[in-house]
């Protein structure tokens, strides 16, 4: 049987079970759509971004492809134990919510810009302290050994 036959008689197969399932999320030609609205969601906390990017950095992520692709098909993330070890959210340590990854990645490029920010918060006050105490500004150096752009 070849894999498009294949994949085609699973699809037949599952579609009526997964019609019976109560919906969590919607399904749109572009992918999955997540319900979280808040008149839907119950226990709502606060996350600790820096902690989520901590984690982030940490996790091992490759590239693999499951037993059923074709061996042109390559896929890019952690695995989903690694998944539940690091963040404890989800269902379980089998599968990876694609609304939890954008949740952790959402965090985690807040913690980024937070970050950012503060050290470029840091770097104008050191600035400004060079040239109370007379050391030369670094900026126009800086400027010159930028790229040009063409």
């Amino acid at each position: 049987m070849s894999y498009r036959r294949w994949k085609d008689s699973l699809a037949g197969a599952l579609m009526p079970a997964l019609a019976g399932m109560r919906r969590r999320q919607d399904v749109s030609a572009a992918g999955l759509a997540s319900d979280a609205v808040s008149g839907a969601v119950r226990g709502s906390d606060p996350v600790n971004g820096y902690r989520v990017l901590e984690q982030v950095v940490q996790l091992p992520v490759s590239t693999w492809r499951y037993h059923w692709d074709p061996p042109h098909v390559r896929h890019l993330g952690p695995m989903a134990q690694d998944w539940w070890k690091a963040f404890g959210i989800g269902e379980n340590d089998r599968t990876i919510c694609c609304t939890d990854a954008n949740g952790v990645a959402i965090v985690a490029i807040q913690a980024l810009h937070r970050e950012l920010t503060e050290l470029r918060d840091e770097v104008a006050a050191l600035r400004a302290e060079g040239s109370r105490q007379g050391q030369p500004d670094h900026t126009e150096f800086e400027k010159a050994s930028e790229p040009k752009s063409s």
